[in-house]
C-alpha cells in the first residue's frame, strides 16, 4: 500500500533532516544513516506519475522505480484528483439566503465546499483582475453581505467583510450532504451542464487566486470559523471514499483543528483499514502532513517508536495522532493500545468508529451494537444479527491512569473540536473516538451522516463525553457529558412532540436494523434487549459523572 512516509514536512528542513525540500525517507534514517535513500522529486512525481496514471496508461508504461518500491507518495497529491465524472448533480449556492455558518464546509467530506471571506474593498480591487465583464459579474454575485461577516464589523465602525462558498466540481461526489446540513437554504443541488461546469470551474480558480481570508474576520473564538483559515486545509480532499463518507469528514475535521494550531508540524500514525485506503489509493495523498500507515493490529506501538525518536531528536512539541477503525483499537489492536496508554507517552490516538469493519465488508467488532446485521453476525432464523453487548472503549480507556477521552461527533461541531484542542493541549496519552457513519455498511443515504450521528446521541446510541484528568482526582470531577440531551434523564423526549426519543428510533432509521422490525414496524425481543443495554450504559455514564 503505497504511503507517505512519517518524516518532517517538505518545508521543514532541519538538522535532524538530510533531506532537501522536496526527498522523503523513513523517520529513523537520522544523519548517520548507513543506508542509501532516494530522492523524490515532487514535480517530477507530479509530471510523471500522477500524469500517467490521469492519461490512464500509469500502471502499465511507469518503471518501478526506487520511490514506488518504498511506498513513497508526497504530499498533497490528491489535490490533482479529479471526481468530476462521478455524479449527475452538483450544489449550487445561493448567496442571498447564507448566513456564513460555515456547517456545509466544515461538513464536507471530500474538500469540496471552501469559504473565504474578504474586506469589501479588497474584494473590489481583486475583481478588476478578472479582465472579462460577464465572468466578473458572475463570479461577484457569489459574494453575499451576511449578518456574521458583513452587518456585524459594520455596527463596530469597521468595514464589512464579503463572505463566498465555492465549489470545487474536481473533488465533489455529489453526495449532497452540505444540502441537508443547510438550514438557510443556501445550497441546492442541480443537474450538472456544460455552461454549468464551466462557470464552477471558473469560479473556483478565481476564488483562488484571491489569496486567503482576511484574518480580521475570522473569530478565534468561534471553533466553526477554523476552516476559513488556510493553514488549516491539511486534508486536501480528492480521497477515494464512498460518497457522504462518515470517516472523511472526521478527518478533515481532525486535520483542520490540529492544523489551524500547529501548521503541518506533526505527523500520523494510521492503522490499516478503510482510511488508509481511501487516503493512499497510489499516487494520490491527501494529507499534507507526513504519515505512515502500519498494519491493523500495531499501529499505537508503532506510534510509540515515531513518539520516542521525535522526543530523542528534540521534537516534543509536535503533535502524534494515532488514526484507526474500530477494529484496529477495538478489536486486534487493543493490546497494543492499553500498552500505550500505560506508557504516558504523549500520543493522541483517534477512533473512527463505524461499528463494522468497513474495510472487509462490514464484518461484526466489539464495537457493533447488538443486533446489528453484519457479516459473521447475520440476522437468520436461530439468531438476529449480533448477539454480544458493544464494548465501552471510553470507559476503558478512562480506567487507564492519567488518559484523556472523549466520544464525539462530527455533527457536534464544537465538541468535536473542542475534543481535539484539549487532547492536544493534554501533557500525556489520549483517546477520542469519532462516531462515523459508514454509509454502505448501515443501511444510510450519502446524505445522512451528519444526521444520524446527531441521532446517536439523541437516543443514547453513543454518547457525547468528556474525561479530562487536569479537572480534578474524582472521576465525578473529570467526567463532562455536556452536550447529551436531557442528561439527568433516562431518554430524551422531543420538545415539539413530547414523544421519547430512543434507541428504537436509530435502529428504525438504519438498514442494518431493518429485519428486527415486522410488517406493523414493532420491535424484536433482541431489538428491545439493545435498547436496554444502551440505556444500561448510559446510567453507568451519569452515575461516574455524579448525576445518579
Amino acid at each position: 500500500m503505497a504511503t507517505t512516509e512519517l518524516l518532517p514536512s517538505m518545508n521543514e528542513a532541519s538538522e535532524h533532516d538530510p533531506f532537501n525540500n522536496n526527498s522523503y525517507g523513513t523517520l529513523c534514517d537520522a544523519p548517520y544513516a548507513q543506508v542509501s535513500l532516494p530522492i523524490l522529486d515532487v514535480f517530477d512525481f507530479n509530471e510523471r506519475v500522477i500524469r500517467g496514471y490521469e492519461e490512464g496508461d500509469g500502471e502499465a508504461q511507469l518503471p518501478a522505480d526506487v520511490p514506488l518500491a518504498r511506498s513513497l507518495v508526497p504530499a498533497g497529491t490528491a489535490t490533482l484528483r479529479d471526481f468530476s465524472y462521478i455524479a449527475p448533480e452538483i450544489p449550487q449556492y445561493i448567496p442571498e439566503n447564507c448566513t456564513g455558518c460555515m456547517d456545509c464546509v466544515t461538513q464536507c467530506p471530500d474538500t469540496a465546499i471552501l469559504g473565504k471571506v474578504l474586506a469589501e474593498s479588497t474584494l473590489n480591487d481583486k475583481l478588476q483582475s478578472i479582465a472579462d465583464e460577464g465572468d466578473r459579474a458572475m463570479f461577484e454575485h457569489q459574494w453575499s453581505r451576511t449578518r456574521k461577516y458583513y452587518e456585524g464589523p459594520q455596527k463596530k465602525g469597521k468595514e464589512g467583510g464579503r463572505f463566498a462558498i465555492i465549489i470545487d466540481p474536481s473533488k465533489c461526489k455529489g453526495c449532497a450532504e452540505c444540502v441537508t446540513v443547510c438550514d438557510d437554504l443556501a445550497l441546492q443541488m442541480i443537474p450538472k451542464s456544460e455552461e454549468q461546469i464551466t462557470n464552477i470551474r471558473k469560479s473556483h480558480r478565481f476564488f483562488k487566486n484571491f489569496g486567503p481570508s482576511d484574518e480580521q474576520y475570522i473569530n478565534d473564538n468561534l471553533l466553526i470559523d477554523l476552516m476559513l483559515k488556510e493553514r488549516a486545509h491539511i486534508y486536501v480532499g480528492g480521497a477515494g471514499s464512498c460518497a457522504g463518507c462518515g470517516e472523511g469528514t472526521a478527518l478533515r475535521m481532525l486535520c483542520s483543528a490540529t492544523g489551524a494550531k500547529y501548521g503541518d508540524r506533526w505527523g500520523i500514525v494510521a492503522a490499516t483499514g478503510c482510511n488508509t485506503v481511501y487516503t493512499s489509493t497510489y499516487p494520490y495523498n491527501p494529507y499534507m502532513v507526513p504519515w505512515t500507515n502500519s498494519l491493523f493490529e500495531n499501529a499505537p506501538a508503532d506510534a510509540m517508536g515515531v513518539r520516542m525518536r521525535w522526543d530523542q531528536i528534540g521534537w516534543r512539541d509536535k503533535p502524534l495522532w494515532c488514526i484507526g477503525g474500530d477494529g484496529a483499537m477495538f478489536d486486534i489492536g487493543f493490546q497494543s493500545l492499553s500498552r500505550m496508554l500505560a506508557s504516558g507517552m504523549n500520543i493522541n490516538v483517534f477512533v473512527l468508529d463505524t461499528q463494522v469493519y468497513s474495510n472487509t465488508g462490514g464484518q461484526a467488532s466489539t464495537s457493533t451494537f447488538t443486533g446489528q446485521n453484519t457479516k459473521m453476525s447475520v440476522h437468520g432464523k436461530a439468531f438476529g444479527g449480533k448477539q454480544e453487548r458493544r464494548k465501552e472503549i471510553a470507559q476503558i480507556a478512562m480506567m487507564h491512569p492519567h488518559v484523556f477521552v472523549a466520544q464525539t461527533t462530527c455533527a457536534h461541531t464544537n465538541h468535536f473540536y473542542k475534543a481535539v484542542l484539549d487532547a492536544l493541549e493534554f501533557d500525556g496519552p489520549s483517546v477520542i473516538t469519532c462516531y462515523t457513519t459508514c454509509q454502505p455498511e448501515h443501511g444510510v443515504a450519502d446524505n445522512m451522516a451528519s444526521e444520524q450521528a446527531r441521532l446517536a446521541v439523541d437516543t443514547r446510541a453513543f454518547p457525547l463525553l468528556i474525561h479530562d484528568p487536569r479537572k480534578g482526582d474524582r472521576i465525578k470531577d473529570r467526567l463532562s457529558l455536556q452536550g447529551n440531551p436531557s442528561i439527568k434523564e433516562d431518554w430524551f423526549k422531543n420538545p415539539r412532540t413530547g414523544e421519547q426519543v430512543d434507541f428504537l428510533d436509530f435502529a428504525r432509521s438504519e438498514g442494518r436494523f431493518a429485519k428486527h422490525f415486522d410488517k406493523d414496524g414493532n420491535p424484536s425481543e433482541t431489538l428491545l434487549y439493545a435498547k436496554e443495554d444502551r440505556l444500561k450504559n448510559w446510567h453507568i455514564l451519569q452515575e461516574l459523572a455524579g448525576l445518579r
